[in-house]
């Protein structure tokens, strides 16, 4: 079965939604490397159905960014449908995506993201909920199961098929394991052999070599990218050379990683209306886009003390003028 919404190649990378990272400017930066698709961060059924300010502010897209998932999650079927309308007709975004894999406490106490795997009929009976508020495709993001002992990845995207989704994404780990462990993928490659929907590998991609090996090893019909994309945004193209037979691309110079770092930054600059703290936020990228450098720990020191966006470029070129960028290129 196809893909519900436009990709551009056979087998598409994605860009997973994910809290304060996948925010507008990382995502068309992630598209301009190479992702075919993009989502919103999770946002909360409640908080859309309230029009909450700061919920609206993480809705707004660009064209650039299309193909554009929009991610919502909750616990109360009623609120769901809701919520999936309103996004449906205001901003209008290519498919709904549902979120049963979020392991945050927080969310979990109201029964959100994975916490609805304990209660798989909750499950079914939210994702056609969603359906009956939307035009658009309906697809999910789910987790292999609550804990160890409600592990059962196969019975869980039979369900979530059965529902109404038309695609769905597998982190082979269970709530309780959150982020620990490994993901097992031979649980995609198992998700993928039972559904007839597409079926999306997550989880453990930190290299564009994992990317293509997850494909290979799982038969998965696209590949889902998280933390693998912090601070390098170009692992979409080279993953895509990988995945298309070709020879991979150089990852950036130094310079041309600066580069895309300041680029970055710019493009938060224009989107955020508060410029101290959208400074502050991005030290994080800061520190994602020099990670492995040379005196690595000094130069992340210094940026994660930044408050103003004009700081960053001169750190950045005292640390090329101090020979450090050389040093690494010759390592």
């Amino acid at each position: 079965m196809p893909f519900p919404y436009p990709v551009a190649h056979d087998v598409p990378l994605i860009l997973a939604p994910m809290a304060g990272v996948s925010e507008s400017p990382f995502r068309r930066l992630c598209r301009a490397w190479g992702a075919d698709v993009v989502v919103t961060e999770f946002l909360s059924a409640e908080g859309i159905r309230r029009e909450n300010e700061a919920t609206m502010s993480k809705l707004r897209f660009g064209a650039d960014e299309r193909t554009i998932g929009v991610q919502i999650f909750g616990a109360d079927p009623v609120g769901m449908r809701e919520a999936a309308a309103f996004v449906t007709d205001v901003f209008q975004p290519d498919y709904i995506d549902i979120n049963f894999g979020c392991p945050v406490k927080k969310v979990v106490r109201r029964n959100g993201g994975s916490g609805c795997l304990k209660d798989l009929g909750l499950v079914q009976e939210i994702i056609r909920a969603v359906v009956q508020g939307t035009h658009l495709p309906v697809t999910c993001k789910v987790r292999s199961g609550w804990s160890e002992e409600m592990r059962d990845p196969v019975t869980i995207g039979l369900r979530c098929q059965d529902a109404g989704v038309k695609a769905i994404a597998l982190h082979p780990r269970t709530r309780t394991q959150m982020y620990s462990g490994h993901a097992r993928w031979e649980e995609i490659a198992a998700m993928k052999a039972a559904l007839e929907i597409p079926v999306i590998g997550n989880g453990d991609i930190k290299t564009p070599e994992d990317a293509a090996r997850m494909r290979r090893e799982t038969g998965c019909d696209g590949v889902m990218i998280a933390r693998g994309s912090f601070g390098q945004p170009w692992i979409f193209r080279q993953a895509r050379a990988l995945l298309d037979g070709e020879p991979m691309p150089a990852a950036p110079t130094v310079a041309e990683r600066f580069e895309v770092a300041l680029n970055h930054a710019r493009m938060v600059q224009a989107y955020e209306p508060d410029p101290i703290g959208a400074a502050i936020e991005f030290r994080k990228h800061l520190g994602w886009y020099v990670k492995g450098l040379p005196h690595s720990a000094d130069l992340r020191k210094q940026l994660h003390a930044v408050n103003d966006f004009g700081e960053v470029e001169g750190i950045f070129r005292s640390y090329v003028a101090s020979g450090a960028a050389h040093e690494a290129e010759a390592a």
